[in-house]
Order: C-alpha cells, then structure tokens, then sequence
C-alpha cells in the first residue's frame, strides 16, 4: 500500500471526523455523520495495521478514534481516577521497570563511597591532600552536625527539597548521554565517602550514620532512581531491542517522565526527615527507624507493588490508544 497516496485520499475524511470531534453542538445529521466517520476511519486504521503499519499514521489515526469515541459515548474520566491510576499503576510500574538500572547506579555510587571513606579515613596523607587538618578537625567537631541546624526547618526542607531535586533532574533529563549519570552518581559517592572518611578518621563515624541515614536512605535511592532511569533511556538508544530504535527511546522517555514525576513527592518527603527529623531531639535508633521506615516503605512500592502490576502488562507509558497502539517486531 502506497501511505503518501492512501493519506492523500482519505485525509479529508479525517479532517472532517477531527471537525466533528471538536464540535460543541451536533444535530441529528451531524451525529450521524460522526458515526460513519468513524466506522470508516476504524477500518482505515485496520488497514494500515495489516498492510504497512505506519508508525506515524498509525499514531494519528489511534487518537483520532479515542478522541472520537469519547465525543460519541459521552464517557469522561474523573480527575481523581486519573490520578489514582498513575499514582497506583502507572508510577509503580516505571519504577519497576527501571529496577536493574536502578541496582547499577546503587553499586556504581556504594562503591565509590565504600572505596573513598575506606582510602580518607585510613590514609591521613591523601586527606590533607583534599583538605587541610584543621578543616578535617572542624567538619567532624561542628560543621557536619551543625549544617542541619541552619535557618527554620520548613525553610530548610524547601532548601533540601529543591537541591535534590535539581540533581535528580539532571539525571532524569541527561541520562540518555549514557556518561552524565555515571559523572553524576560517581562524584556523589565521593563526597560521601570523603565525609565519612573524614568523621571516621576523628572517631566520629557513628554521628556520621545518625545524621545521614535518618533522611539519605530515602534521599539517595531517590537520585539513584532517577540514574538509573536516565540509564535506561540511554540503553534503550543503544539496544533498542525488536522495536525500531525511535520506538524503544520513545517509549523509554515517557516511562521516564512517569518516574521523574513520581520522585518529586518522594523527595519532599526525604527533606522533611532532613529538616525535622535528623536535627530532633529524638533517640538516634528511633530517628535512625523512622528513615529506615520510610525508605522500606518506598521499596516496597517500587518493588512489590511494582511488580503486580508489571504482571499486568503496565509499563508507566501512555496508554496504546494515546500512543498509536503497537508496531510489529522482528523476532
């Protein structure tokens, strides 16, 4: 089937259906005519399905039909159903598809910041090569406690809150270079692994975990995240699989966009623990259990819930009548 030619004669069919979709008001003769327009157009989506499956037209033709079908019945989805659905299915699922990439950018940044606190904390030389002593002295003695003691705690959790996620967005938005992640996660695990370096060496180590782990559970498997699903785009233009390459990114990127989305509340939740429960009065080990509780909490989302859904085939992409339904695949 010629697509140029086959566009050619029925665009105005189309052009016309899309008119009708749109129309406030539609007298008997114009419902009429919206039906056998659609009819027509469903068996010339039917067409190109099982002659050349476009991916364009066959996209274009998809939201046309959904567009028109919901003029026809009537239906409309509630606002809260539509939340509930990407809160629930959709932003799970993104999670969990994104899971090995996650667990690479897990290793990339524990290992660069197991390696970095084992290399300052036993080597004082390489320490006063980066910082000077009576730096080392003052990040363990006061600075590193007393940063989270700085201003209000609500301004400080904005503070937080917007700082994480300007890292998780870089992430998101440049993970499809493939190297920005890596720079990003790798440079993390130093500054960590510096610090804890550092606090280990002045026999501080056990502060170091009681004002990092309370909100840096949540907060970093947060940036991990969106790494990691920023890696995942960057594999799916490298090996994008049976699908056409544009196919695969694209569908790569829209998850993404779902899990980014997802991340904000997520972060805003590890800056609250970094402004009103790290810096409280509370027991270490219940402050210590409340950042342990919320990041399990999270996991078991990403993971447990993530994978119900998976089984029934949600990806945290659009769905296929938005995105132009499937195109055939080789294998």
């Amino acid at each position: 089937m010629d697509t140029d030619a086959f566009i050619a004669v029925h665009r105005p069919q189309w052009e016309r259906l899309a008119t009708l979709t749109r129309a406030r008001r539609l007298d008997a003769a114009g419902i009429d005519e919206l039906l056998a327009l659609y009819q027509e157009t469903s068996t010339h989506l039917s067409t190109v399905r099982s002659t050349n499956p476009d991916p364009a037209l066959t996209a274009r033709l998809s939201l046309l039909l959904h567009r028109a079908r919901l003029r026809i019945t009537g239906a409309r989805t509630p606002l809260w159903k539509h939340a509930r659905t990407f809160l629930w299915e959709d932003l799970p699922a993104g999670l969990y598809e994104a899971r090995w990439a996650v667990a690479l950018s897990a290793a990339i940044f524990l290992v660069s910041a197991v390696l970095t606190g084992v290399y300052f904390g036993t080597d004082s030389v390489a320490r006063s090569l980066v910082l000077p002593e009576e730096a080392q002295r003052s990040l363990a003695e006061r600075d590193f406690v007393s940063y989270y003691f700085e201003g209000q705690a609500s301004g400080f959790a904005a503070q937080v809150w917007t700082n994480n996620a300007w890292i998780t967005v870089q992430a998101v938005v440049f993970g499809v270079t493939g190297f920005w992640p890596l720079i990003m996660l790798v440079q993390n695990g130093l500054n960590v692994g510096l610090s804890g370096g550092v606090m280990g060496a002045y026999g501080g180590l056990d502060t170091f975990f009681v004002y990092l782990l309370p909100h840096g559970l949540l907060e970093i498997t947060a940036v991990l995240v969106g790494a990691g699903a920023g890696l995942r785009t960057f594999w799916a233009w490298v090996r994008p699989g049976s699908l056409p390459r544009r196919w695969a990114l694209s569908h790569a990127a829209r998850a993404l966009v779902t899990v980014a989305i997802g991340l904000v509340p997520v972060l805003l939740i590890s800056g609250v623990l970094e402004a009103f429960v790290t810096p409280s009065s509370l027991p270490p080990a219940v402050r210590i259990g409340l950042g342990v509780l919320a990041w399990a909490a999270f996991m078991v989302f990403m993971l447990g819930r993530g994978r119900q859904v998976h089984r029934r085939g949600v990806t945290g992409d659009l769905s296929e009548e938005l995105v132009g339904d499937s195109v055939a695949t080789a294998g």
